[in-house]
């Protein structure tokens, strides 16, 4: 048992390495996209599937409540958490258009999607970040794997170097809170000269 849990966390830290070796510029390219959409008034809206979607789950909640300091709540929503819009929406039309008719619905010119898929290669997510374009949307993709389908659809797809889907997916909730992180540093420098 020892020697499992040595192999995972340094399976991890192996991961993080090469994150910080060569995502560091991505990762500031999508906190300046997500905070300048909030500096603009729009919303961040957010979609996965399985573990992803409560990966975006995860992220709106740290928008709108809190991530570590007193802030007002910022405008974020993961299209997961409908249940009567998902099943109405794959069973008239199908699994695949479950975050694009929300998106057609929800979004507006200027809004930040951010589609979370370990393989890149989730048809819904790509669906809505094609009309998310139509609308005017930006598009941040967290994905793995090679990037998969998002390397084509999205503005910025960030693309964690690893196969191995736990790694992947422990470092887009890595990437998440770490936007949260440049967001809530603003709102405390902002706070701070106000003072």
């Amino acid at each position: 048992m020892k020697d499992i849990i040595k192999n995972e966390l340094l399976s991890h830290k192996e991961v993080i390495d090469l994150v910080i070796e060569s995502l560091s510029e991505d990762i500031l390219k999508a906190c300046e996209v997500a905070l300048n959409t909030i500096n603009s008034g729009n919303k961040i809206i957010l979609m996965g599937n399985g573990g992803s979607a409560a990966d975006a789950q995860h992220i709106a909640a740290e928008f709108t409540g809190r991530y570590k300091i007193e802030r007002r709540g910022l405008p974020a929503i993961a299209l997961t958490t409908d249940t009567s819009a998902l099943t109405a929406i794959g069973n008239d039309y199908g699994y695949e258009y479950i975050f694009e008719r929300q998106v057609e619905a929800l979004a507006k010119k200027g809004d930040l999607l951010i589609g979370i898929s370990s393989t890149g290669n989730s048809d819904n997510i790509i669906r809505a970040f094609k009309r998310g374009k139509e609308i005017g949307c930006n598009t941040i993709g967290l994905s793995g794997k090679g990037g998969g389908k998002f390397n084509g659809v999205c503005d910025l797809n960030v693309i964690v170097p690893s196969n191995n889907t736990p790694r992947v997916q422990e470092i887009h909730i890595l990437i998440g809170h770490t936007i949260c992180q440049i967001v809530d540093s603003f709102y405390q420098n902002l706070a701070e000269e106000n003072e």
